[in-house]
């Protein structure tokens, strides 16, 4: 059984690293980092600088500096990856808002009339269950935003163009889930995309969006599912094991993988522009490992800038 954990003061943080073999040159500095962003989470990218997982040491001349370069990389791919999942997010429930009003109608009992939905027996409760949380969270989420309270006081009731804008990117992902399978597709074919690839997509992109908000390591994330095999891993010529690509398949190259396919192409290509340049300043600031080494735990291959291309 581990001990418990106790409480750290800074300088006894630093003594932990210092004594693992971490070199620190600027001993201040470092503890202003330390305070500000936490221990944990700048600590969080040590295993990449380690000898291995067992001895837990630093290779021979790792510094501070390069630790907490990879901290400022995740944060800022962090907020590329951000922005652009708020996009797609703002997509879907636009366009899904769209679609749903034009077949059902602007009004709550309309738009979120069980009929709307999967006829599926098995998925009677799941789609109760999620009606009830849309208007939880219509109820809540209204009588805090400008829109809704402005639509309720004026017509009595919220438009569901309105409505999307309040309801979590979790809740709208689950919403398409049992959508009946016409309207599934009638939004899938907007992002031209299959109503079968977007069931995946959206679960694994509000993953990915709620990380991102709360600021956890995202380069090496995985996704519980994985997304189906694209004609991108065939082009960019992915390796295999046992039958299957190695990037790309639940991983953060995934999630550009979806992007690639959901975004705009002036989106997109300003979105691996941004990559490209966060990925090689890192390159510029490692000295003990090669920037490789990060991007095979992303789930990129060397020649992830292609992607562009096509």
């Amino acid at each position: 059984m581990e001990m418990a954990k106790t409480f750290k003061t800074i300088d006894e943080q630093i003594e932990i690293l210092q004594r693992k073999g971490l070199v620190i040159n600027n001993i201040e500095q470092t503890k202003d980092i330390l305070l500000r962003e936490n221990y944990f989470f700048v600590s969080g990218y040590r295993m990449l600088f380690m000898e291995s997982s067992t001895n837990r040491l630093f290779l021979p001349g790792t510094t501070f500096d390069e630790l907490y370069s990879m901290f400022q990389f995740d944060r800022h791919i962090r907020n590329i990856i951000f922005k652009n999942l708020l996009i797609i997010e703002n997509n879907i429930k636009s366009i899904t808002a769209y679609n749903l009003s034009k077949h059902y109608g602007i009004r709550e009992e309309e738009y979120l009339n069980p009929k709307n939905f999967t006829t599926e027996k098995s998925r009677r409760k799941q789609v109760d269950d999620l009606i009830r949380k849309m208007k939880r969270q219509i109820r809540i989420n209204g009588a805090q935003h400008q829109a809704t309270m402005h639509y309720i006081n004026k017509y009595g009731y919220i438009p569901f163009w309105i409505v999307v804008k309040i309801l979590s990117f979790g809740i709208v992902s689950e919403f398409y889930q049992i959508l009946k399978p016409e309207d599934q597709k009638g939004i899938a074919l907007d992002f031209g995309v299959t109503s079968e690839q977007l069931v995946v997509y959206l679960p694994i992109l509000a993953n990915f969006r709620n990380l991102c908000a709360h600021e956890d390591i995202l380069y090496e994330h995985k996704a519980q599912r994985e997304i189906e095999d694209t004609k991108y891993h065939q082009i960019l010529n992915i390796p295999k094991t046992n039958g299957e690509y190695i990037y790309g398949k639940n991983d953060l190259f995934a999630i550009v993988i979806i992007l690639k396919q959901l975004l705009r192409k002036d989106d997109f290509f300003m979105l691996m522009s941004e990559l490209e340049y966060e990925i090689q300043v890192l390159s510029d600031k490692l000295h003990t490992i090669q920037v490789d080494k990060v991007l095979d735990r992303m789930g990129f291959p060397s020649n992830y800038g292609e992607l562009v291309k096509y």
